[in-house]
């Protein structure tokens, strides 16, 4: 029986993939072998002993001290791609919004006061002061080319958009999603000069804080719309106020509230609503719980934040080890001596790295005795051991 503990309210499209018959699950678990969590914060939590992986229902992972896990040989799973259809909605939406002034044309229509007559009057008045511009024949530039970015780019292009595309590290397969139409810039600077609207769409990490800086932002064509549904800290927010406040920025659309930009008349803040539609909390849970499951069950990894992508077929024979080391020499050499000179006979062994960490998963003929396995947790670089 394994036991998941979540927080946050977990889609049912995700808790039901567990069954009851080997998982609990639940906001009040003790000792679980993994965590299942939205937004709620890990930092600064105590770690359980049994834990053995966390998942996130959704993309970002900033909720969720990465490194500390990491050093503990618990992979971080998260859900790529699970909500891009529902932030690429949403961003499309946002720049409609801000090309045609909706926002503050709604509130203008909002403060009328009158009889029919009046109301009239007002509006003929003052409806000249909203007048925006079509999106179609316009440059959108798309800052990072994965799974949402690719398919803002595609939306765009069906509504006219010439689109400019930059992504130095664009996978194969979101290469072969992307329109033909697209046209690449060669930097982020060429991408913002050319560009009418610039979407952004690229993780938070520690080379991507403030990537979006001053420097480009005052290369932007006069009058342009910026949209941010990628995170707050990709973008230099003193520079893009700044931008707002002497006219070089038409617009700044994000879903990250600030005092320094709820109030702002030319920023149109959402309240974190990116992935907030039911298809998309579903589609995340979905994602999470199935590569949680394939890890406890079989020891695979899948879209993990932290570790390799090590999936093998289990053979239905004998047992599995998987573990979890740093990425240093002769780690499998002294795995595969302890197993040899105890007499197991491997049947399959696959072992990735990634950065400075490596996952190993190995098949052997018969069961492990436990000073076996105490010998392997003692080699240096070993994080952590299971058996399946």
């Amino acid at each position: 029986m394994f036991k998941i503990l979540t927080y946050n309210n977990i889609s049912r499209a995700g808790l039901d993939r567990l069954p009851s018959a080997n998982y609990e699950v639940g906001a009040n678990v003790a000792e679980p072998d993994a965590i299942m969590l939205r937004s709620y914060s890990l930092h600064g939590q105590d770690i359980p002993a049994s834990l053995k992986a966390v998942g996130r229902a959704g993309a970002g992972v900033n909720n969720i001290p990465v490194a500390e896990y990491t050093k503990l040989g618990i992979p971080v799973f998260n859900a790529p791609g699970a909500n891009s259809n529902a932030v690429a909605e949403l961003a499309i939406a946002g720049m409609l919004l801000a090309a045609r002034n909706i926002v503050p044309a709604l509130n203008f229509v909002h403060a009328l006061e009158g009889d029919e007559e009046s109301l009239n009057t007002q509006i003929e008045n003052n409806k000249k002061h909203f007048a925006g511009f079509e999106l179609s024949g316009k440059s959108l530039g798309v800052l990072g080319l994965g799974a949402i970015g690719v398919k803002v780019a595609n939306s765009a292009a069906a509504l006219g958009l010439n689109i400019i595309g930059f992504d130095p590290f664009m996978s194969l397969e979101n290469a072969w999603k992307l329109t033909s139409a697209a046209n690449p810039a060669i930097s982020i600077d060429d991408l913002v000069s050319r560009a009418d609207v610039i979407s952004l769409h690229i993780p938070l990490n520690e080379k991507t804080k403030n990537l979006f800086n001053k420097d480009h932002i005052d290369r932007i064509k006069k009058g342009a719309i910026l949209v941010n549904f990628s995170r707050a800290g990709v973008v230099d927010e003193a520079a893009v106020v700044e931008a707002l406040d002497s006219g070089a920025l038409h617009a700044y659309v994000c879903d990250f509230p600030t005092a320094a930009l709820i109030k702002h008349p030319k920023a149109i803040v959402l309240p974190h609503l990116g992935a907030s539609t039911e298809e998309a909390e579903d589609n995340c849970a979905a994602m999470v719980a199935d590569q949680l499951r394939e890890f406890l069950e079989h020891g695979s990894i899948r879209n993990s934040v932290n570790f390799p992508d090590v999936v093998v077929t289990p053979s239905g024979d004998g047992v599995r080890l998987c573990i979890a080391n740093q990425n240093v020499p002769g780690v499998v050499g002294h795995i595969s001596s302890a197993l040899g000179e105890a007499g197991l006979n491997i049947l399959d062994l696959l072992n990735k790295s990634r950065g400075d960490y490596a996952y190993t998963l190995v098949d052997i003929h018969a069961n492990a005795p436990e000073d076996v396995l105490e010998r392997i947790r003692a080699i240096d670089g070993v994080l952590s051991v299971r058996v399946i």
